[in-house]
């Protein structure tokens, strides 16, 4: 297994640490439910450093980008973000990622550290056919980099007391580079995975525990807590956040997984998969991703099957888990489009027995 530059820091403190996307990580440090609701109603602060970074540049980066991915990259400016799909060519999904524009012919670029080497060998083939010289104009960066998500209602104020730099009132899904904790060239982005609020930071991997140690003293007044994988995912899917692998794939499509938003068919955007994806539309789908809110007794698990009243399979659930928040079982599911609308009663098949479930709208958690 790898680790990242705060592996042996997770250890000291105790974390319960395993296997994830071949590196050694945190699950969790207390419990679950304590650091997903820290992060909720406070600060709280995730090891991302396994994630991936990739960058383009040159004369052209732009139409490569603009190619590869299925959002508008020309909506971007710089200091801006998008997420943004990696269409397969054959109807389904390589990855997704988050897109920085730098500057015009500069993209900064976030995959999921479970796809990097997959992501890197896609994308590489298609750079070097549109111009781009491998290690030049497109680049991997993953190895240089240390991450923190820093999350939740009050980060922004504790990462403010560690800049000159005013991040206050930053929009959502924008980014700075600049000075933080004494460390230069940091880049800060008001991104994440929680729907909580807060910030991403990357920063080389030889400033990361001075990183580490600027924030958690920063952070001491706000009763700052390190969170785990386990609250990284109730955090998410409570938002209805996709996970790659569960609910988007490399048989599943954009449209089929509701991701709309991030599919832009407008002028002159002409990417791959763009016909199939535009057929879907119109034709409509044979499946669709819906969230689910669990009525019975049961706790929906990925892989379960998804039945209707006589048990006949109609889907299955991508994921599912206990909310913290909500205090019932929630989950999503790719079900049979007939089966998709609001309210729809739909059963899982836990242990052999079918246990009610509703069809509700996302994301199911709502801050007041």
């Amino acid at each position: 297994m790898k680790n990242t530059p705060f592996t042996q820091k997770h250890i000291e403190l105790g974390a319960k640490m395993a296997e994830f996307a071949g590196y050694n990580m945190p699950i969790s440090y207390t419990s679950l439910i304590e650091e997903h609701n820290n992060v909720r109603n406070n600060v709280g602060v995730f090891d991302v450093s396994h994630m991936g970074e990739f960058r383009a540049k040159g004369k052209n980066a732009f139409k490569f980008m603009q190619y590869v991915t299925s959002n508008d990259i020309s909506s971007l400016y710089d200091g801006k973000v998008l997420y943004t799909l990696l269409p397969n060519g054959k109807g389904g999904v390589v990855d997704d990622m988050l897109v920085y524009r730098v500057k015009e012919d500069e993209y900064f670029m976030v995959p999921n550290a479970a796809n990097i080497d997959k992501d890197w060998a896609w994308m590489s083939q298609i750079a070097e056919k549109m111009g781009l010289t491998l290690g030049k104009d497109f680049t991997n960066e993953s190895e240089h980099y240390g991450q923190l998500a820093i999350q939740g209602p009050n980060a922004l104020k504790v990462m403010q007391k560690l800049t000159k730099t005013p991040i206050l009132d930053m929009e959502y899904y924008t980014f700075h580079y600049l000075t933080l904790a004494g460390v230069d060239n940091v880049l800060l982005s008001t991104t994440g995975y929680t729907g909580a609020g807060g910030c991403e930071v990357y920063f080389d991997k030889k400033d990361s525990m001075k990183i580490w140690d600027a924030v958690f003293e920063a952070g001491k007044e706000f009763g700052i807590m390190p969170a785990g994988l386990g609250c990284r995912d109730t955090l998410r899917l409570e938002m209805g956040f996709c996970l790659y692998g569960h609910e988007i794939n490399d048989e599943t499509s954009g449209i089929e997984a509701g991701l709309n938003f991030i599919i832009k068919f407008t002028f002159g955007n002409d990417f791959i998969n763009r016909k199939l994806w535009e057929e879907q539309k119109a034709t409509k789908v044979a499946k669709k991703l819906v969230g689910f809110e669990v009525i019975g007794k049961g706790i929906p698990r990925e892989g379960y099957d998804i039945c209707d009243k006589d048990g006949n399979k109609i889907g299955h659930v991508c994921s599912g888990c206990p909310s913290p928040s909500l205090h019932k079982s929630i989950g999503t599911a790719h079900v049979n489009t007939a089966f998709s609308k609001k309210d729809t009663p739909i059963f899982i098949k836990i242990r052999e027995k079918l246990v009610e479930a509703k069809v509700v709208k996302m994301p199911f958690y709502k801050a007041e």
